[in-house]
């Protein structure tokens, strides 16, 4: 269970790591092409995070997160009556995932979260986890290699700064979809559906995540605040001596 939970929490990062570049003209252009991203204040987020699993079965989870962008992290999973099942806490001096119902705990250092030994978890760069919720669909650096119109999109084939090849559609001025090569070398693509303004920024209301047409995953944002100013105790995250790590 606590796997699954793990992968949970990690899809809901992944859609900050589709990158920093915003529906809206949050990014100051260079003149090289590339994008700066404004500095942005610490948000708290609440949506609902639905798994689908193979036969089709959806799974529900309520989730909140606390971001201090490039400093701290903190997000809550809860289920049916309000019982947490995962909690993740990364600072720059590390960063430690817990699973009070199955009594385990991960922990790690760096930027990169995830189990290095385990190809099926994905590796996220945490510090895109908050993009999303600022309506922050692509990544804030990339060069274009190809732009066409197809079926009503406007689509772009490009590379980020990092080398990763992706494409996006975009249509009536919002991003509608992504997609990139996923770590078994196939698609996974990120629907942007709905946007609303969520204090003063657009963003989209409902993402979507296919892999082979398939939906697996959808997070549904109900409520977006900024400039929260939040108490020590949510930079705090216990590990009771009896839980054991996941690699045990």
């Amino acid at each position: 269970m606590y796997r699954l939970l793990f992968f949970f929490t990690l899809c809901v990062l992944l859609v900050g790591c589709a990158g920093s570049k915003s529906s809206q003209s949050l990014d100051t252009p260079r003149e090289d092409g590339a994008q700066t991203v404004a500095v942005r204040d610490s948000l708290r987020a609440k949506f609902v995070l639905t798994l689908v699993d193979t036969a089709g079965k959806a799974q529900d989870f309520d989730a909140v997160l606390f971001s201090v962008p490039g400093k701290r992290y903190r997000m809550e999973l809860t289920g049916p009556m309000g019982i947490g099942v995962a909690s993740l806490l990364w600072q720059e001096d590390g960063w430690q995932m817990v699973f009070p119902t199955e009594k385990k705990y991960v922990k790690g250092a760096g930027y990169m979260i995830g189990l290095i030994d385990d190809s099926s978890i994905p590796l996220v760069p945490i510090h895109q986890v908050a993009n999303l919720f600022e309506g922050i669909l692509l990544p804030e650096s990339y060069e274009t290699l190809s732009e066409s119109d197809s079926a009503g999109f406007h689509v772009v084939s490009a590379k980020a700064s990092n080398g990763i090849a992706f494409t996006f559609g975009s249509k009536d001025g919002h991003v509608a979809w992504y997609s990139r090569m996923g770590r078994d070398g196939k698609p996974e693509i990120l629907r942007f559906l709905n946007f609303r303004t969520f204090e003063n920024v657009e963003t989209p209301e409902n993402i979507v995540f296919e892999k082979e047409g398939k939906r697996f995953l959808e997070i549904r944002i109900k409520k977006v605040t900024r400039k929260k100013a939040f108490s020590m105790g949510t930079w705090r995250l216990n590990i009771p001596k009896s839980y054991k790590s996941v690699t045990e």
